[in-house]
C-alpha cells in the first residue's frame, strides 16, 4: 500500500466529537449527491466521500443515509479509478494509520468515528493533529450534542422513505392496496349472484376487513425489517446486545404453506400472500356446481310419467266406481269365476276417439300414456298403420317431453357456465395474489439477515421454523427443539445462551416470553447495554408495559435503550393509538413524570377530540360544510386543487367502504361521486383509521395530515377557551419572577406539613427588535411565502389597531401568529381568515410604531381596557400577567380548592389544572395548582375555614 507524502498523525482515543463540515447549497458537484436538510429543509449538495455534514443555513449536524453512503463511495471509486492514483491510495480521503494495527486507511473528509476494518477496534480522528500536517481542512465547530435519532426520524416522515432509510416501498404497498380495492369490488359482483342463495354475505364482509387489516399490518411490520436489521448491526459493533419485541410470529401461514408445499421451500413464506390466498379460497362466493340430469329418453320420461298417471279420465272413474256398486252379488261371483274380459271392458261405453268423438271400433283405439286421450290411428295426421305393442305418445305430449328435455339440459348449461365462469375468476385472483411482489415473514427475515439461528436466540412460542439451507438456496422446515432438548424447556434454553453471551441478539413474543427476564443482570455473563428494538407494538398498553420490563429490570449493569418503530405511514398510527390511549389512562407516567419523555398524546386519536375531527373531515369531504383548514398540497388561492382532493378523497373513502351507496354523477354533476357515510361510521376513529391501511400511500397520508390538522386545530382551540386537559402543563414566557415572599395558606395539624401561594409576574410580550430579527432570518429563506411580513388588524378595537407578524407554517399551510403583548399564539390562523381581518403592512415604520405602543400599554391593563369589569383580575391580552400557584401540601385541601373554584362564574376558572413553573433568574421550579386571581381570595376564605376546624 502506498504511502503518503507526509507523515501521518496518530489516531488516539477518542476526544469528544466535533460536528462535520458544512454542506453546500447550490447545483450538485460532479460525482456528488443533494439531500434536503432535516431541519430548515434546504436542498443540500454533498461532496463525495462526506458522510456526515452540518447545514449552513441551520447549523444542524446530520449524516449521509446508508444507502446514499454506498452510492458516494461507488462514485468515488469511480473517480479514483479516473484519475488512476497511486495503488491502495484515495485522493478524495485522507490517509491515517490505524492505532492497533497500523495499517494506512483511507478516511472521507468529516467523518470523526469509524471502526478500523481489519482489526475491527473503534477509532476517532484527533482533529487537533491533522489540522497541523493538513492545513486544508476545515477547523471543526465547535461541538454540540447531536440526536441522530430525531434528524433521522425527521427525514424518514417528510421525504416519505424516497431518500435515505427506505422504510416502506411504495411501489409495492400501492399495488397491495390496489389489488384490495379490486378483490372489493369483485366480491361485490360476485355475492350479487348469490344474495337470495346465500344470506350469509355479511359474514364475508366481517372476514374481508379483519383480513385487510392484519395483511396491512404485516406489511407495516415487514417495512420495518431493514431498519431493525440496520440497528442491530450498529448495536452490535457498539459492543451492546439486542433484544427485539414483536406479538406475532406467522406459525400459522408457515405452517400453513409446509402442509401444502412440503418442508423444502424456494425462499420464506410470505405471510401476507398466505393470508390473502386463505382468504380468497375459503370465502370466495362459489355458486353451487350443478348435478348433471340423468340421461332420459322420451320413452322413458313418458314411462315415468304415465307410471304417475291414472289410465283413465276422473269422470270414467267415478262412473266405474258407481257402476260397481249397483251390481248384484251373482254379477260379481260371475266376474270373478269366468274373468275372461278384461277389467275395462265395462267401460266401453265411455271410451270414444278424441278426435271424431265416435265409440266405433273401440277395440283400436290408442291410449296416449301421458295424457290418457284416446284416439283412433286414422284420425291421426298422419294415419297410424303399423301395430303399437308398447307404449304410445301423442304428438302433443312427445313434443312437450323433448322441449322439457331440451330446457332442463340448457338450464342446467347455464348454471355450469356461470359456475365454471365464477371459478375462473377466483383462480385468476389466486393467480394474481401468487404474482404480488409481497414481503416475506418478518420473524423468519430477520433472524437470516442476522446470522441465522446460531446467532439469534428465539423466544417465542412457535414450534417450528424456516431455516436456510447450507448452500444459500431455498429453506427447510425443522422443529426448534432437538432430542436434548424439548419444546417445553427451549426457550429457557435459548434465554440462557443469550445470557451467557452466546447469542448477542433476542427475539421475543408476548407467548413465549413469560417469565423471562433479560435484563443486563449483574449476575449473568452476559451485562451488555440491551438496546430493544419494538417491531410491533401490542394492542393492550398493559402488554407493551410488560415487554418493555423484560430488559428493565432490578440488579441490572445498565438501563436499556428503548426503540419504537414506527413507518411513515399515517395508518399504522392506528396501533399507536391504541396503546397511547391506555397508556394515557395511567397518568403519572405520560403527564405527571417530566422524565418520562414525550408524551404519547400526540398518538391518541381515539379521544372525544378525534372524533370531533372525523365528524369535521367527513362533512368536509362529502361537501356537506366546508374544511376548517386547507387540505395538505392545496391553496386557497388555487381553489381547483380543493376541489380535486375532495374528489380523490370520496373515491378512496369509496375503495374502503366508508361512503356507501356511491353513484357517479352525469351531465352537470359529470366526475362528482355521490353517497352516504353511516352514522355509526362518522364518529369511529378506530374503523377510520383501520381504514386507511388499504389506500395507496400518497393519498393515504393526505388524509391522515388532514385529520392531524383538524385534530390539532381543535385542541388548540381547546386549549385557549381553557377546556383541555393536558396533565401538567409548563407556564413559559420570555421572563418569569417570583413576587415578595410565598405565602404560607394552611398547615396540616397532623403531618404538620404547609400549603404555600406562590406570586409570580410572567412577561410574555415579544419586543419590536426580537420580531424584525425574526422576519429578516425568514425572509432570507427563498422558499418562504410572499405573505410574510407585519399585518394590522382592519377593526379597531377600543379606539385602536392591532398589529402582528405572520409567518407560514410549511408543514400545516397555516400561518404562524406573532403578537407584541402575548409573543408567539398557541392558535395558527388560515390565509383567507388572515387576509379577512387583517392587511399586510409595507411600511416598517407604521409597524414599529404600533408595535411599540401596544407593548408599553399591555404591560398596564388587559385587552378590555381601564373600564373591564375584572379590572385587575383579568390577564386576557395583558403582556405583565400576575400568576397565583399553590403549591407544598395539596392532596388533603384538594376538595376545598374544587369546592371553592366551583364557584366562579367564568368555566375556564372552574377546573382544576396542575402547572410547572421555573423562574428564569434563579431557576426555582415549583408545581402545584393554578389559582386563577379572581378566585384567590375566595380559596384562601375557604382554606382558612378548614385550619378553623383544624385547630379546633
Amino acid at each position: 500500500m502506498g504511502q503518503p507524502s507526509l507523515p501521518p498523525p496518530p489516531i488516539a482515543p477518542a476526544p469528544p466529537q466535533p460536528l462535520p463540515p458544512p454542506a453546500q447549497v447550490g447545483a450538485v458537484a460532479t460525482g456528488g449527491c443533494q439531500v434536503r436538510c432535516a431541519g430548515c429543509k434546504m436542498v443540500l449538495t454533498v461532496l463525495p466521500g462526506l458522510t456526515e455534514f452540518v447545514c449552513p443555513t441551520c447549523q444542524l449536524p446530520q449524516m449521509l443515509p446508508p444507502e446514499l453512503m454506498r452510492s458516494t463511495q461507488a462514485q468515488a471509486q469511480a473517480q479514483q479509478q479516473r484519475s488512476a492514483p497511486a495503488h491502495g491510495i484515495d485522493p478524495t480521503k485522507i490517509q491515517l494509520p490505524c492505532a492497533n494495527c497500523k495499517a494506512i486507511l483511507n478516511v472521507p473528509h468529516g467523518l470523526s468515528r469509524f471502526n478500523c476494518p481489519q482489526c475491527l477496534i473503534s477509532l476517532a480522528v484527533d482533529l487537533s493533529k491533522i489540522g497541523q500536517v493538513l492545513p486544508s481542512v476545515r477547523p471543526p465547530l465547535p461541538p454540540e450534542e447531536v440526536n441522530e435519532v430525531a434528524i433521522e426520524v425527521e427525514r424518514e416522515e417528510d421525504e416519505g422513505g424516497l431518500a435515505g432509510e427506505t422504510f416502506m416501498d411504495y411501489d409495492m404497498y400501492g399495488k397491495a392496496a390496489e389489488f384490495w380495492a379490486e378483490l372489493r369490488v369483485e366480491l361485490l359482483s360476485a355475492s350479487m349472484f348469490l344474495a337470495n342463495e346465500k344470506p350469509n354475505s355479511s359474514q364475508i364482509w366481517r372476514l374481508y376487513w379483519a383480513n385487510h387489516q392484519r395483511f396491512f399490518r404485516h406489511m407495516c411490520m415487514s417495512a420495518k425489517v431493514p431498519a431493525v436489521v440496520r440497528l442491530s448491526k450498529q448495536a452490535l459493533v457498539e459492543d451492546k446486545c439486542v433484544v427485539i419485541g414483536l406479538q406475532s410470529t406467522g406459525e400459522a401461514r408457515t405452517e400453513e404453506a409446509v402442509t401444502k408445499y412440503g418442508i423444502e421451500l424456494d425462499d420464506f413464506v410470505s405471510g401476507p400472500r398466505e393470508l390473502l390466498l386463505k382468504f380468497v379460497e375459503e370465502n370466495y362466493p362459489l355458486p353451487d356446481k350443478p348435478e348433471a340430469p340423468p340421461e332420459d329418453s322420451v320413452k322413458e320420461l313418458q314411462r315415468k310419467r304415465h307410471s304417475s298417471t291414472p289410465d283413465v279420465s276422473f269422470a270414467g272413474r267415478v262412473r266405474k266406481v258407481a257402476k260397481w256398486d249397483a251390481e248384484s252379488e251373482e254379477e260379481s261371483e260371475w266376474q270373478s269365476e269366468t274373468d275372461t274380459e278384461p277389467e275395462t271392458e265395462s267401460d266401453d261405453e265411455f271410451q270414444i276417439c278424441n278426435i271424431c268423438n265416435s265409440e266405433e271400433e273401440r277395440k283400436k283405439l290408442l291410449q296416449c300414456s301421458c295424457c290418457s286421450q284416446l284416439v283412433h290411428p286414422s284420425c291421426l295426421i298422419p294415419p297410424v298403420v303399423e301395430v303399437i305393442s308398447g307404449d304410445w305418445s301423442c304428438h302433443s305430449c312427445k313434443e312437450k317431453t323433448e322441449e322439457y328435455l331440451r330446457a332442463r339440459q340448457a338450464y342446467y348449461e347455464e348454471l355450469l357456465k356461470r359456475y365454471e365462469a365464477a371459478l375462473d375468476r377466483k383462480l385468476k385472483i389466486l393467480e394474481i395474489i401468487r404474482s404480488l411482489d409481497l414481503p416475506n415473514n418478518p420473524l423468519d427475515d430477520i433472524i437470516d439477515q442476522l446470522g441465522g439461528p446460531d446467532k439469534v436466540a428465539e423466544i417465542t412460542g412457535r414450534r417450528g421454523m424456516l431455516v436456510r439451507a447450507s448452500g444459500g438456496k431455498g429453506v427447510t422446515y425443522q422443529a426448534r427443539n432437538t432430542k436434548d432438548i424439548t419444546m417445553e424447556m427451549v426457550n429457557m434454553h435459548e434465554k440462557q445462551l443469550f445470557m451467557d453471551g452466546k447469542k448477542l441478539v433476542a427475539i421475543i413474543s408476548e407467548a413465549g416470553s413469560a417469565g423471562v427476564s433479560l435484563q443486563a443482570d449483574r449476575r449473568a455473563v452476559n451485562q451488555k447495554r440491551r438496546v430493544h428494538l419494538t417491531l410491533e407494538l401490542p394492542w393492550s398498553a398493559d402488554r407493551a408495559i410488560q415487554q418493555f420490563g423484560r430488559t428493565h429490570r432490578s440488579n441490572q449493569a445498565s438501563a436499556p435503550e428503548y426503540r419504537l418503530l414506527f413507518s411513515n405511514l399515517g395508518g399504522e398510527r392506528r396501533f399507536a393509538s391504541i396503546v397511547a390511549k391506555r397508556l394515557e389512562s395511567l397518568g403519572a407516567l405520560t403527564q405527571g413524570d417530566r422524565r418520562a419523555g414525550p408524551s404519547l398524546s400526540a398518538y391518541n386519536y381515539d379521544s372525544a377530540y378525534g372524533k370531533r375531527a372525523l365528524m369535521m373531515l367527513y362533512r368536509g369531504l362529502m361537501e356537506q360544510e366546508p374544511l376548517p383548514i386547507v387540505p395538505p398540497g392545496c391553496s386557497l388561492e388555487k381553489p381547483d386543487t380543493i376541489q380535486d382532493f375532495i374528489l380523490k378523497g370520496k373515491a378512496a373513502l369509496v375503495s374502503v367502504g366508508i361512503i356507501r351507496d356511491s353513484v357517479l354523477g352525469n351531465g352537470k354533476e359529470s366526475g362528482k361521486i355521490s353517497g352516504r357515510i353511516v352514522d355509526s361510521d362518522m364518529h369511529d376513529v378506530g374503523r377510520f383509521l383501520n381504514r386507511l391501511l388499504g389506500l395507496p400511500p400518497e393519498i393515504q397520508n393526505r388524509l391522515f395530515e388532514l385529520f392531524v390538522g383538524i385534530l390539532d386545530l381543535l385542541i388548540q382551540n381547546a386549549r385557549v377557551e381553557g377546556h383541555l386537559d393536558s396533565g401538567i402543563v409548563d407556564m413559559k414566557a420570555n421572563r418569569i419572577e417570583l413576587q415578595g415572599t410565598p405565602k404560607t395558606v394552611h398547615v396540616d395539624s397532623m403531618s404538620g406539613a404547609s400549603t404555600v401561594l406562590f406570586t409570580f409576574t410572567l412577561d410574555r410580550g415579544m419586543t419590536w427588535e426580537s420580531a424584525s430579527t425574526l422576519l429578516e432570518e425568514k425572509q432570507k429563506d427563498e422558499s418562504g411565502s410572499s405573505n410574510n411580513g407585519f399585518y394590522e388588524s382592519r377593526r379597531e378595537w377600543m379606539g385602536k389597531r392591532h398589529f402582528i407578524l405572520a409567518f407560514e407554517n410549511s408543514a400545516s399551510g397555516m400561518y404562524k401568529i406573532y403578537r407584541p403583548n402575548l409573543g408567539e399564539s398557541i392558535r395558527e390562523m388560515p390565509l383567507a381568515e388572515l387576509k379577512d381581518k387583517y392587511r399586510k403592512l409595507s411600511a416598517l415604520e407604521k409597524a414599529r410604531s404600533g408595535w411599540e405602543d401596544e407593548y408599553e400599554v399591555s404591560s398596564k391593563q388587559c385587552m378590555h381596557g381601564p373600564n373591564c369589569k375584572l379590572g385587575n383580575f383579568c390577564s386576557t391580552g395583558r403582556r405583565l400577567q400576575e400568576v397565583n400557584v399553590l403549591g407544598g401540601l395539596i392532596l388533603p385541601v384538594w376538595g376545598t380548592i374544587e369546592k371553592a373554584l366551583s364557584k366562579q362564574a367564568r368555566q375556564s376558572h372552574k377546573r382544576i389544572r396542575v402547572v410547572r413553573i421555573e423562574t428564569t433568574l434563579d431557576n426555582q421550579r415549583i408545581v402545584g395548582l393554578l389559582i386563577p386571581n379572581a378566585a384567590v381570595e375566595s380559596v384562601l376564605q375557604d382554606l382558612a375555614w378548614v385550619q378553623d376546624i383544624d385547630d379546633e
